[in-house]
């Protein structure tokens, strides 16, 4: 008797037991749009899944206050590791602006006679002591070499800063995306003016 009266209690439970309360991440997906180069050249390049620095090895969009203290938004998150992101954005931005004959991303089927390796440095909304509205930081760095060799051919530096027009987190996010296309676009620029020298 006791166990059935047990079971009836916890059978009057399971409702509230397995009913989350957590609220669900809103996600968020970051598109490239970048201005093409004038000259085309006939090269296939691979993009390598970029390195992080620590702390951005996430999908949680990073946060970073006065203090040093980095944190990350609440409730938000990229719509896969940033590694992921970053790679992907950019394969669309050198395959859209770029002109080469071919881009892919590492592991791709298409054989690549060049590489591109990024490190993502910054990749934060970063908060003034003064308060108002974050600015996003992004900085990469980038080394350019020959698939056959693996000869390196140059290195590069781009790092964009673009203030969110309000402190809302979609707003944030909408300067993550015009820093981030800021930065693709002078490593394309580059890029390409190395290839093109090859």
């Amino acid at each position: 008797m006791t166990l059935l009266a047990a079971c009836i209690a916890l059978s009057g439970c399971t409702g509230s037991l397995f009913q989350s309360k957590a609220v669900p991440s809103s996600v968020y997906l970051l598109s490239a749009h970048v201005a093409p180069v004038h000259s085309s050249v006939a090269a296939d390049l691979a993009v390598m899944r970029p390195r992080l620095r620590a702390g951005l090895d996430t999908d949680r969009i990073a946060v970073l206050y006065p203090d040093k203290r980095l944190d990350y938004f609440a409730d938000a998150r990229w719509s896969g590791p940033l590694d992921e992101v970053v790679q992907d954005l950019a394969v669309q931005a050198f395959a859209g602006a770029a002109r080469l004959r071919n881009v892919s991303a590492e592991g791709s089927a298409f054989a690549s006679g060049y590489w591109l390796e990024l490190q993502v440095d910054d990749f934060q909304a970063e908060y003034a002591a003064s308060g108002g509205v974050p600015t996003v930081h992004v900085h990469f760095t980038a080394r350019l070499g020959t698939a056959g060799d693996r000869k390196l051919l140059g290195s590069f530096e781009a790092t964009a800063d673009q203030a969110a027009s309000d402190n809302r987190l979609s707003a944030i996010v909408d300067a993550f995306e015009r820093a981030c296309n800021a930065a693709l676009e002078q490593l394309v620029v580059d890029t390409s003016r190395t290839l093109a020298g090859t």
